[in-house]
């Protein structure tokens, strides 16, 4: 990619990728990889690939088309799952998120492999009245907490699901798109 990245390989797993040489490893996450940017918190990366005792993926086509796929990630995303939104759950009255898939498409890499990207967009919304005594007046006071990019490549190799998603602020993807994509399509997965 040039100057101002590093390369990632995992030997082990099969999967490479360039990143920001800015951002930061986390080893706590639970994902095969992590990586934050530190000078904004909402910028990151990870990679996760599922058990190879518990998938048996000969392509990533065996999830049907980039639109099954990002439903996929959409339900989970509306379920609340620690995939999407673990980092930023609240204990605070009158939080609602919403999200939804903003592209799904399919390419051929120079790997030669089918890899599917999806977007999905995810806003959080807040009410500034917390301690309201109905809905009503919960409801009145809401007001947009975050409006974030889940951008996410899906693969396969191994027979296993490889998943590397980032994550970052719509104003910042907005701006930086071009960057972000080229980061995004870095990622191969290699059969080890």
């Amino acid at each position: 990619m040039g100057a101002g990245y590093r390369y990632h390989q995992d030997k082990l797993d099969g999967y490479s990728f360039f990143y920001p040489e800015s951002w930061l490893p986390v080893t706590t996450s639970g994902n095969d990889v992590f990586f934050r940017n530190p000078s904004n918190i909402e910028e990151n990366l990870f990679v996760d690939v599922s058990s190879p005792s518990s998938s048996k993926y000969s392509s990533v086509e065996d999830l049907g088309s980039p639109q099954d796929a990002a439903q996929r990630l959409l339900d989970q995303a509306s379920r609340g799952s620690p995939v999407f939104f673990d980092e930023f759950m609240s204990t605070r009255l009158g939080i609602k998120r919403a999200a939804e898939v903003v592209d799904a498409s399919s390419r051929t890499a120079s790997d030669g492999k089918t890899y599917f990207d999806i977007q999905l967009r995810a806003k959080s919304y807040a009410s500034r009245n917390q301690l309201a005594v109905s809905q009503r007046e919960v409801d009145s006071a809401v007001e947009l907490e975050w409006d974030r990019r889940y951008l996410t490549v899906l693969g396969a190799a191994n027979k296993r699901l490889y998943q590397f998603r980032l994550q970052t602020s719509t104003a910042t993807y907005e701006k930086d798109e071009g960057r972000l994509r080229a980061i995004l399509e870095s990622f191969q997965c290699k059969e080890v």
